[in-house]
């Protein structure tokens, strides 16, 4: 529920600049800033990729033994290699910026964009080390807390340095937005590094107590105070994070070969190149983020996953492995489907009122109907993660970027389709993904699926978008549209809270655990 919250804060910010920003720098401007994100996202996922979730697992896996001392010492070698791989790719990222902008990409304008985003990669590696342990220690305030806080700083600088260069023309107005995400990042990180010293010292022993504690540790933990033991650790890092980077690496390349081919291909369509930048723009910058806001819930839950089914693992408890997924994919299914049914029914006045335009809508409304694969994704590939497992994701990964990819090159290359056919490669890429894992984690576990919750979540799903669109279209109870999409959404809600309840999708028992409105109820 942490984690949710800040997810939710987060997502709702994030959308001022997504709002306002096309405003300022328009589609073509946003395609420029999406075009120079996939390259910063794959750089990323090599620097830190599976460390925090390693990192997670094993703080977790300590503190559960009862060696603080040795979570410690993960994180200090964690934090050693992150950095070391950052300042690396720091100087790749430096020497190939010319050539990605000019070679690669079809538009060398995104030059800009990438240089601006290069002091960010030492940054996030930091960042994803100190959020990975205090997730280890199943403490979620502080990544929250810094998430928000970053959030807030990088929209108010995203906004502002665009603006300030605007003048200059697009390029550098793009440029401007990447360096907002980078302050935003340098608040994120100092806001993680202030709580990791305050709790530091909080837990730090007296000084009567000092002498005593390190040979208390080596009894309790022979890896503790030896070199050959720290090698240990980071053989144990790297073992769980490398499959995971792998794993990873796939879904970034995928990302960054997405916008490269998309690019291409809609050139061969004969769409000009700033038409197909502004396209893929909206695609990326507005189309997707609505999308994926539901999902805070279901990143949260995967977070929160690793940590609490590696100690059950540990404990060899199948039981509660089986009870913790189970509640995982019914949260996950049944609070992302109302939000797909609005995304599907009201496209158009929600694209209006939020960009200022329904350009958008015949896209939204495509997707949306298959935004619940997504949302079940995310803990299912957690699951995987954390039973050890990340090879297998990792292949279900690969042969689902193999198919968008190819889906790209056939479709979004024909006039006739033209981004539509990149909107169906997205499509079949989240179903094919979601169900290569679900399988995966049947066949690892014995879990046995309960098909009568989808079964009961298609009724609500369809109930409800019937309701909110005879609302929405018979009962006027304003002209301003605002108004009227408030008034069909609550009612919507509404409507699918009861069907819920009374099929026993969620119980009363499920209301009470939520934390303030439990205590309410």
């Amino acid at each position: 529920m942490i984690l949710l919250s800040a997810g939710i804060v987060n997502r709702m910010l994030g959308f001022i600049p997504r709002i306002i920003l096309p405003r300022v720098i328009g589609a073509e401007g946003v395609g420029l800033y999406q075009l120079g994100y996939p390259f910063f996202l794959v750089l990323v996922t090599v620097i830190t990729g599976g460390i925090p979730l390693a990192v997670a697992k094993m703080v977790a896996e300590a503190e559960s033994k009862g060696h603080p001392e040795r979570s410690r010492r993960i994180l200090h070698t964690a934090l050693g290699l992150s950095i070391s791989l950052g300042i690396l790719f720091t100087g790749i990222a430096l020497a190939g910026a010319s050539w990605v902008s000019n070679v690669i990409l079809t538009d060398s304008r995104v030059y800009y964009t990438f240089i601006a985003m290069i002091p960010m990669l030492t940054i996030v590696a930091v960042s994803a080390v100190y959020r990975g342990y205090f997730q280890g220690l199943q403490n979620m305030i502080p990544s929250a807390l810094s998430s928000v806080l970053e959030t807030v700083t990088r929209i108010f600088f995203m906004l502002w340095f665009s603006w300030q260069l605007l003048p200059k023309g697009i390029a550098f107005a793009a440029a401007g937005a990447m360096l907002g995400v980078t302050a935003g990042e340098i608040t994120g990180m100092l806001v993680l590094l202030i709580q990791y010293y305050s709790a530091l010292k909080k837990d730090k022993p007296e000084p009567d107590q000092q002498n005593d504690k390190p040979v208390e540790a080596t009894k309790q933990d022979p890896a503790l105070g030896s070199a050959g033991r720290n090698g240990g650790i980071l053989r144990r890092l790297l073992g769980i994070s490398v499959p995971v980077t792998a794993g990873r690496l796939v879904g970034s390349f995928s990302y960054l070969l997405e916008s490269i081919i998309t690019a291409r291909s809609l050139a061969m369509a004969g769409i000009a190149t700033s038409m197909a930048t502004a396209q893929y723009g909206s695609l990326q910058g507005m189309v997707i983020p609505l999308l994926l806001l539901p999902g805070a819930l279901t990143t949260a839950l995967a977070v929160s996953l690793v940590p609490s089914l590696s100690e059950a693992s540990a404990r060899r408890d199948l039981k509660a492995i089986h009870k913790r997924i189970h509640q995982a994919l019914r949260l996950a299914m049944v609070t992302g489907a109302p939000f797909a049914v609005l995304m599907y029914v009201l496209a158009v006045p929600l694209c209006t009122l939020l960009y200022g335009s329904s350009d958008t809508a015949p896209m939204l409304q495509m997707m949306a109907p298959f935004a619940l694969f997504l949302y079940v994704q995310a803990p299912l590939q957690a699951v995987l993660q954390a039973m050890d497992r990340p090879g297998t994701a990792l292949i279900n990964t690969l042969i689902g970027a193999t198919v968008k990819i190819l889906l790209i090159l056939s479709l979004a290359s024909r006039p006739e389709y033209g981004i539509n056919g990149a909107l169906i490669a997205i499509i079949a890429n989240s179903i094919l993904v979601t169900l290569l894992h679900g399988y995966s984690v049947v066949k690892l576990i014995s879990l046995r699926l309960k098909l009568n919750d989808l079964l009961k979540t298609g009724a609500a799903m369809t109930i409800m978008g019937a309701g909110v669109k005879y609302v929405y279209t018979h009962i006027s109870i304003a002209e301003a549209q605002w108004m009227q999409f408030l008034f069909a959404s609550a009612l919507g809600m509404a409507l699918y809270l009861g069907i819920s309840l009374l099929t026993g999708l969620f119980s009363r028992r499920d209301l009470e655990r939520i934390p303030l409105i439990g205590r309410w109820l």
